[in-house]
């Protein structure tokens, strides 16, 4: 049974075990109430930047902040696929998880740099660690993934031919 687990699924089933609960309850704050959400902790270098940089009106920074709760959503929702995907011993074998992963992994890592990018310019210090950290995890499984050998598929069984269920049809003699 060890054999079919690769280590990139299970990297990959740790890192969904940080990113769903905690993405989710940020994208939810936000859902709820769109400012307040934004200005909380691990939005604050958005936030920031959204106000100080493009100095958006109230409407177009509520937009931008349903926008990033609704990427942090899509990226829960692409975890949350691949461990169900990994619960079904048929995809695990085959690797068939590999995509809802490699789509949660490229899409946070977009949203993880994105954010770090706006933390360093605006110089929030605290939330550029915390970005830099999410990063650091999501390229640390991409990595993993990108090295690790193909998954190799499953023998197929050979079946004799006297196995068939359909067998020579009997022919009635007419003569």
């Amino acid at each position: 049974m060890s054999a079919h687990w690769r280590i990139s699924s299970i990297s990959g089933a740790l890192i969904a075990a940080y990113f769903i609960p905690t993405w989710t309850m940020v994208a939810f704050k936000i859902m709820i109430s769109p400012i307040h959400g934004l200005y909380e902790r691990p939005n604050i270098s958005v936030a920031l930047f959204i106000s100080d940089h493009l100095q958006l009106a109230g409407m177009a920074t509520v937009r931008m902040a349903w926008l990033l709760a609704l990427g942090k959503l899509t990226v829960v929702a692409f975890f949350a696929i691949f461990l169900v995907f990994l619960t079904r011993a048929a995809f695990r074998k085959g690797g068939g998880a590999g995509e809802a992963l490699a789509m949660a992994l490229s899409i946070g890592s977009v949203i993880s740099f994105a954010s770090m990018l706006m933390a360093s310019k605006v110089g929030e210090t605290a939330a550029l660690r915390l970005h830099a950290t999410e990063l650091l995890m999501l390229l640390g499984t991409a990595i993993v993934m990108l090295t690790e050998r193909p998954a190799v598929a499953a023998p197929q069984i050979q079946r004799p031919m006297s196995d068939l269920s359909l067998q020579q049809p009997q022919l009635l003699d007419h003569s």
